[in-house]
């Protein structure tokens, strides 16, 4: 770097936040985390903004203080914004997770854009958050009127840190229904209500925007880079690794799954698939599903690694956990449920384990995965998530990051580029395959139980049969 000072990436997550600093060789010096509120106000769920802004200043000052950190960063989960004002929020924060009441939805769904324009299909809840600002235009129409910027939810945190607001293409174009990226414009929603106005100017991934004085007296002052939506920062760091034709499997709260060689008319908007948009522009086909909630919902909380003896056992026994424990994902309007006999404790998150792996497999068929994979992630902690996939994918090379955090070290790769430097190596490590008894025929039982037909691709799928 052209300085010594540290990079400090705050990793905003819908469950967990985190603050990871990052030395000038790339090495993690420090890291924390909480856990953001989600609190009631006036009959909707929003984000207590201030708790977790109380949070992250004092933990920047701490980092301050013991690495001389010069720069932070943001990377931010999807669907979420931030109606501003001046100085300050015209509306509290929205969770996505909450549907806009039900005699409303239909009028607010009739506005969105066709797939073919925006590549973002109708989901449900606020995941596509042009929808939540819909509702907001509708119900509570001041809190549009009085805002002079919609920021996303990164760069409402860049803000919050510089003072200036700017947009992002990445976070703008995650299945907002707000980006038309053959256009590389904004879609005909923002244009038909007038919102474009109130869209700041783009600034890159990763650029510097202001600077954060860490407090009064002191000379002291942070640089703030623009933010960065989380599973797209996930990709372009291990695009920085030199990795090119390869598939990321970027596992959190969601399994986000990008394969750049789909092509676009191969995105069916009924099985969540949709093209992200790279900090750079370009259209990122994807297929995703709710797998690390859904996994911490089937796998009823249990929170270490799964023994390859419990799926062993979970396989002869012929448990099945079915689509679909969240909202979203390719076998949407399916209540999750368990089929077999009852299993409890390690054998029913090795249930789960197997379903994460199983919505996965069929993901990567649907969004016609044929080269290397690249898994980070929360789901790489869960205990042979990699190693199970290379098994079920014999013609692929799997690899997964020993790091686990790719949106924060892709962050961090932004702000390194950013001042001209590249300290980040390949720490991949190729998976394994594992050779667990009876797991294709298993495979092949599962897709029967959930009623799925085989997705037409290009390549055989022989490895179907045990």
């Amino acid at each position: 770097m052209t300085s010594p000072n540290a990079v400090a990436v705050f990793d905003l997550g819908k469950t967990n936040s985190k603050l990871f600093v990052f030395g000038a060789d790339g090495s993690i010096l420090a890291q924390t985390r909480t856990k953001p509120q989600w609190v009631e106000h006036d009959g909707i769920r929003v984000l207590d903004d201030e708790a977790l802004f109380e949070w992250m200043t004092a933990t920047l000052r701490q980092a301050v203080d013991d690495y001389a950190v010069g720069h932070v960063m943001f990377s931010g989960h999807g669907c979420t914004f931030a109606l501003v004002g001046g100085d300050h929020l015209t509306h509290p924060i929205l969770d996505y997770e909450q549907d806009p009441p039900k005699a409303l939805a239909p009028r607010i769904d009739m506005l969105a854009p066709v797939f073919s324009e925006t590549y973002s299909p109708k989901l449900p809840l606020g995941f596509n958050y042009g929808r939540h600002i819909l509702w907001l235009e509708t119900t509570r129409p001041d809190s549009l009127s009085k805002a002079d910027a919609i920021l996303a939810y990164p760069q409402f945190w860049s803000w919050k840190f510089s003072g200036r607001k700017v947009s992002e293409v990445s976070y703008i174009g995650c299945h907002s229904h707000l980006w038309a990226p053959l256009k590389q414009d904004f879609s005909s929603l923002v244009d038909g209500r007038g919102w474009r106005a109130k869209m700041p100017e783009f600034a890159r991934a990763g650029a510097v925007i202001g600077g954060w004085r860490v407090s009064e007296g002191k000379s002291a002052e942070v640089k703030v880079h623009n933010g960065v939506h989380d599973s797209n920062s996930a990709l372009h760091y291990y695009r920085s690794l030199g990795f090119d034709d390869f598939t990321l499997v970027s596992t959190g709260t969601w399994v986000v799954i990008f394969n750049s060689a789909c092509p676009l008319d191969a995105l069916d908007e009924h099985r969540d698939m949709l093209a992200n948009v790279t900090v750079d522009g370009k259209p990122a086909p994807t297929i995703r599903f709710m797998g690390g909630r859904e996994y911490d919902l089937a796998g009823g909380g249990w929170a270490k690694p799964v023994s390859l003896e419990a799926l062993s056992r979970v396989i002869a026994k012929g448990v099945f956990a079915l689509p679909s424990f969240a909202p979203g994902g390719p076998m949407q309007g399916v209540e999750g449920r368990f089929v077999g006999p009852q299993v409890e404790g390690e054998e029913r998150a090795a249930a789960a384990l197997l379903y994460v792996v199983m919505m996965t497999d069929l993901s990567l068929d649907l969004i016609r995965s044929e080269h290397s994979i690249v898994i980070d992630g929360g789901l790489v902690k869960t205990g042979l998530f990699a190693e199970l996939l290379a098994e079920l994918r014999p013609t692929q090379e799997v690899y997964s990051s020993t790091t686990a955090e790719g949106s924060a070290f892709g962050a961090a790769a932004l702000v390194f580029e950013t001042v001209g430097q590249s300290p980040f190596e390949k720490e991949t490590k190729r998976a394994t395959p594992l050779p667990l008894f009876g797991l294709r025929a298993y495979r092949q039982a599962w897709r029967s139980l959930a009623e799925i037909e085989e997705p037409d691709v290009a390549r055989p799928r022989k490895e179907f049969h045990a």
